[in-house]
């Protein structure tokens, strides 16, 4: 019998716990705002003996194709799109007997920290309902850390997987580029963008990431994963020196006790440099926008989605569409992508941003050549509330600084709970080089033995009921 969580493991041998699962799961979900379609009673009772995963219920966000569920983005301009086919990596978790329970919120096409920009339904934080989820994942990782499910696809654009698994106390795994397909992913910058994993425990992202990774034909930039030759038995982690700026306290205070922990924990510590680091948000969003701009061309009204029926040419129906469908933020995006692709501009904006890009990962193999990982906060604010009383989003955009930087040099990197401050989870992350997955499994497991991911207060309250 396959180990996911505790309550998993009776789940599936016992009809009663079937039954409770499914009256936790509404429960939760109602409180928390996770899933955007939810169906637990797709859930079934199993002994595995058809596969791994076989009657494990997980999500999937709702920018990933699953058939027959909707693909809505978290924007109206798709919120009565059918997924027309499902997503390679999804198909292969369906394989090996998991089932897809439900779709969840995310900021719209992947766009925000917060999942504030959903379209379509508020997800809170199952630590404390007035604190965002983190995004653009919120929903995945509120879904897990409220022990609905015991893992659930996201999406890693700028930090959308390892971010939200932060403000959720649970893990977040953003593989190399390239190592999961990315067909059935709606594209939002296509060279930053990866399938990740969110889960409670370092052993389920594990077997996921497993289940998941490998070439596809129907995706030209997928690769063959091609692991590490060994992993060594003694780690060094790098601590890049430009981390400890412009902190908040709380983030701050978790960093410094986390470097301490990995020292006694047999872990070698020293400092790096990553002098690129200062150029990551910058270089980021014109790299994103611009792609952003290209792949979101195809939402005009025309071929599928939201369309004014009203209007009375082709360029009145794109206009209308657009303006009703799409919401401020992904507008923003969009116009500052075709701003830095204009005639004349992109030499100044996006031909620049792309060789420092280049410098970013130049500077991560420099590092790597002293140490196995590199150890960084996953982002500068601790889970902050909704609205007025939050993060503005220029400030959202510019905490980003951490987590955008793996997507633009192509590495891996896993988000760990690690530590409790004011109530709240605190989350970090090791950077791996390519294909060094194993060696962030390794790092997380070893402090996952200290510091398991904590139960939120609706997982360990109302579960246990």
């Amino acid at each position: 019998m396959i180990y996911i969580e505790d309550h998993w493991q009776g789940l599936f041998l016992k009809p009663q716990q079937l039954k409770k699962w499914k009256k936790y799961a509404n429960s939760a979900d109602k409180k928390i705002g996770a899933f955007l379609q939810f169906k637990p009673d797709l859930a079934h009772i199993s002994s595995a003996e058809h596969g791994e995963l076989e009657g494990v219920p997980f999500a999937v966000k709702d920018n990933i194709a699953v058939r027959p569920f909707k693909l809505t983005c978290g924007s109206r301009m798709l919120k009565s799109l059918n997924s027309p086919y499902t997503a390679t990596a999804v198909k292969k978790l369906q394989a090996r007997g998991g089932v897809v329970v439900g779709k969840t919120n995310l900021d719209e096409f992947g766009m925000g920290s917060s999942t504030e920009n959903s379209s379509l339904a508020k997800t809170v934080n199952p630590w404390d309902l007035s604190r965002v989820p983190g995004g653009s994942s919120g929903g995945s990782a509120a879904a897990v850390a409220a022990g609905i499910v015991p893992f659930a696809l996201g999406s890693d654009t700028g930090g959308s997987v390892r971010q939200p698994a932060a403000f959720c106390g649970v893990y977040g795994l953003k593989p190399t580029y390239g190592t999961v397909s990315r067909y059935g992913l709606v594209a939002y910058a296509s060279s930053l963008e990866v399938i990740g994993v969110i889960a409670k425990r370092v052993d389920t992202a594990r077997m996921v990431f497993s289940i998941m990774h490998g070439q596809d034909d129907l995706d030209h930039s997928s690769l063959e994963y091609q692991p590490l030759p060994e992993v060594p038995e003694h780690l060094t982690v790098g601590i890049p020196i430009e981390c400890s700026r412009d902190l908040h306290y709380d983030i701050d205070k978790s960093f410094k006790k986390t470097k301490d922990t990995l020292g006694e924990l047999g872990f070698t510590v020293q400092e790096i440099s990553i002098p690129s680091l200062d150029y990551v948000v910058s270089a980021y969003y014109v790299i994103a926008t611009a792609e952003a701009s290209a792949n979101l061309a195809r939402f005009d009204g025309i071929r599928f989605g939201e369309r004014a029926i009203e209007a009375d040419n082709p360029e009145e129906l794109i206009l209308l569409s657009r303006s009703r469908g799409l919401g401020d933020e992904v507008k923003l995006r969009i116009l500052l992508g075709t701003y830095v692709l204009r005639s004349g501009f992109q030499d100044q904006y996006y031909l620049r941003a792309q060789k420092i890009r280049t410098a970013i990962r130049m500077d991560f193999e420099k590092a790597y050549s002293g140490v196995d990982l590199i150890l960084m906060p996953v982002y500068s604010y601790p889970p902050f509330k909704f609205g007025g009383d939050g993060l503005d989003p220029f400030s959202q955009k510019l905490a980003d600084i951490f987590t955008c930087t793996a997507n633009l040099a192509g590495i891996p990197a896993m988000s760990f709970p690690a530590s409790m401050e004011n109530g709240l989870p605190i989350g970090m992350q090791f950077l791996a080089p390519p294909f060094g997955e194993e060696l962030l499994f390794k790092a997380c497991s070893i402090f996952e033995k200290i510091f398991p991911a904590p139960d939120s207060p609706i997982y360990s309250t109302e579960w246990s009921e």
